[in-house]
């Protein structure tokens, strides 16, 4: 053996030849002391092995310690499961603008599992204003509207969820259970159209909270705001995951005949199961092929949104997805790559390690390597579609098969030509009007 070698195996830089001398002769044991020295060791040794073998059996017989996950948020963060049961993020952090953090403990008092499960909290806010514009060049408008802030469906992806720290609250947890609406939307947005400065441009609805969450079906702000947009003839595209879309087909279809409107139901998946795990509140993805099914039989233009594709976890279904939602009636479709701006990358890699821990290390991998080695990049142009050969194969797979379904190209373009500013009760028409 060479001395290099033997160094390597040998701590201290020694030779192994060197390291044996210095450690002296190896004492005898039984096998060199003969059979009656080995039987004698043995006697003497009979009470030490049977506590060792007791202490195994003991060992075997008792239940596997629980290992908590290795998760990223902040020590005492991560909610009990039956606390969070049905909601989508595993933990609630203080926001990042808080000067202290929440930590949950048990000081002996009232253990943690005696606590309530989650329930939804819903504050009216009044705004002064409800039209947002965005001068983002990788997106198809510059203006949107959100009834709602915080969202009940959970989905733990959501590029919305740091958001919330605008509140002082947690983008986990505190995003789907601490929601906001604004009762007076519709209002401020007739106020709006009605300004002459105004000029019509197509409104998006559900960019950043779903307009039609569990909680429109009691506040119907989105119901109301679409009776707004029809009066004035203003354009509108809307993303959804509910079914719920369906119940405003009364409003939506003479809209959709003037060219008004088009609806974009979002599916991630056609396993039940992750839909479930991904977006514990939304509609089924039957129910939202059911959807498309029934807007499309209106006259309703509807595309399909595969977003987000997440690598290795949904992005195997892009063709089945597409092709589903063609069989159902959708004549568009798009997707969007996962996106993990702030708080929401350890968001994602707790829910990740909670529910998918023999993937999550791939996932995670696959998701740095399209975007630079890092968790994500917010760059235009990039951050919706990433970047790299992973990212390039996924884009290429649903051109194809949006292509060879007929469902890929620019769209239906909608118009601003019936835009008209209803005249206020009691002012005289003019001969022209």
């Amino acid at each position: 053996m060479s001395r290099e070698r033997d160094s390597l195996l040998d701590p201290a830089g020694t030779t192994g030849a060197a390291a044996r001398a210095a450690r002296g002769p190896r004492p005898a044991g039984p096998k060199a002391a003969g059979p009656k020295a080995k039987a004698a060791a043995l006697s003497v040794n009979e009470p030490r092995a049977n506590r060792i073998l007791g202490r195994l059996a003991q060992e075997k017989a008792a239940p596997p310690p629980v290992v908590p996950p290795a998760l990223d948020g902040e020590v005492g963060s991560v909610v009990d499961g039956e606390r969070r049961r049905g909601r989508g993020a595993v933990s609630n952090a203080a926001g990042r603008f808080e000067p202290a953090a929440r930590i949950l403990f048990d000081d002996g008092w009232q253990s943690l599992e005696d606590l309530p499960p989650l329930r939804t909290q819903v504050t009216e806010e009044r705004a002064r204003t409800v039209i947002t514009r965005n001068q983002s060049p990788d997106v198809a408008f510059d203006r949107s509207i959100n009834a709602y802030r915080g969202c009940e469906h959970g989905c733990v992806y959501c590029f919305a969820r740091p958001t919330h720290a605008y509140h002082g609250l947690s983008a986990g947890l505190d995003f789907e259970t601490k929601l906001f609406v604004k009762p007076d939307a519709p209002e401020l947005l007739a106020r709006e159209l009605s300004q002459a400065s105004y000029q019509p441009r197509v409104i998006a609805m559900g960019t950043n909270t779903d307009p039609y969450q569990p909680i429109e079906k009691r506040y119907e702000v989105t119901r109301r705001l679409l009776e707004v947009l029809a009066e004035f003839g203003h354009p509108v595209g809307i993303v959804t995951k509910s079914g719920l879309v369906a119940r405003d087909i009364d409003i939506l279809a003479p809209m959709a005949e003037k060219g008004l409107v088009k609806v974009a139901i979002s599916i991630t998946t056609l396993d039940p199961h992750l839909a479930r795990t991904m977006e514990p509140r939304a509609a089924s993805p039957h129910v939202r092929l059911g959807t498309i099914r029934r807007l499309a039989d209106a006259g309703i233009p509807t595309a399909v949104l595969t977003a987000p594709l997440i690598p290795a976890l949904n992005d195997m279904e892009v063709e089945r997805i597409l092709d589903a939602a063609k069989a159902a009636g959708a004549s568009e479709a798009g997707y969007v790559m996962l996106r993990l701006p702030l708080e929401i990358a350890d968001l994602f890699r707790e829910w990740l390690v909670t529910h998918f821990p023999d993937k999550a290390r791939h996932v995670l991998g696959l998701i740095r390597q399209m975007h630079g080695g890092k968790d994500y990049d917010s760059a235009f142009g990039k951050r919706m579609r990433g970047d790299g050969p992973y990212a390039w194969t996924v884009g290429r797979r649903f051109e194809i098969a949006a292509r060879r379904l007929g469902l890929a190209g620019r769209g239906l373009k909608l118009t601003t030509a019936h835009f008209r500013r209803p005249k206020p009760a009691g002012v005289q028409l003019s001969l022209f009007d």
